[in-house]
């Protein structure tokens, strides 16, 4: 069993909020031992396809004390963000594509991750913009691709440039495949775009919540002007109390789906 899984609950730290952050991470350390976990179901309209969801213990305790994010915590408030978009109204303008698909490790071979990604493109509605968590392997980054209009915006917590790259490739692909499949003849070169003005992460290994944030402002930005308020250099900044709204929700969805 992973040393993770044995680490208290008890105490939460100074920065973990009120409940329902304090509240689940004193149940968890009740509850989910040996394996136990708060599981779920979600349907294929969340990422075109079934999805089995497992939160271990470690998963709470890498929300309460602000650890590395684990695919299952990223797919978890995407459909926390998936309920927004149904309230919105907003479905047919954004779409997810699950983490798993796309990640370095266990993902498949750049050709296969490509094509996962071409499929979920054809399974989406018209104009469709897809949010598309990626893990390099130590490092969460998000990628908003609108494989219509053959343009994606790259955004890096720590606001490194992405110029090549395997990932960079496996998109370009990605939408080469779509193109070739809808018999469109398409560009010969996909247009990147930087968005040189998200905020920038704090602290070490916080990536995943700041991704989390950016699912978030695309999500509630109602008239999608998002991209317009980050493509110049800014100095846009995530408080603490910002990084504790979205555990905040995270944790008062996962708690949904607690089993006393």
């Amino acid at each position: 069993m992973m040393i993770l899984i044995m680490m208290t609950l008890t105490s939460c730290p100074p920065n973990c909020p009120p409940p329902p952050p304090k509240e689940l991470c004193q149940w968890a350390n009740r509850f989910l031992k040996n394996g136990v976990t708060i599981h779920t179901n979600l349907g294929e309209e969340i990422f075109g396809r079934p999805r089995k969801v497992a939160i271990f213990r470690r998963d709470v305790y890498a929300m309460a004390h602000m650890k590395e994010v684990s695919n299952s915590i990223i797919v978890m408030y995407m459909s926390c963000l998936y309920q927004k978009l149904h309230k919105f109204k907003m479905l047919h303008m954004i779409a997810f594509i699950d983490p798993a698909q796309t990640g370095v490790l266990g993902c498949g071979n750049p050709t296969e991750r490509a094509r996962s990604l071409s499929a979920c493109y054809a399974k989406g509605k018209s104009g469709q913009i897809f949010l598309v968590p990626y893990n390099s392997g130590c490092h969460w980054m998000l990628t908003v691709v609108n494989p219509a209009e053959e343009v994606v915006h790259f955004m890096d917590p720590l606001k490194r440039r992405l110029v090549t790259g395997e990932w960079k490739t496996i998109v370009d692909n990605s939408i080469k495949i779509y193109n070739a499949q809808k018999t469109k003849k398409g560009r010969k070169i996909v247009t990147w775009k930087n968005c040189k003005g998200i905020p920038e992460q704090q602290g070490d290994k916080t990536c995943g919540f700041w991704i989390m944030h950016y699912m978030k402002d695309i999500v509630e930005d109602k008239n999608q002007e998002w991209s317009a308020k980050w493509d110049r250099k800014g100095s846009n900044m995530y408080t603490q109390d910002d990084i504790d709204e979205v555990r905040a929700e995270w944790a008062q969805y996962v708690a949904q789906f607690q089993e006393s």
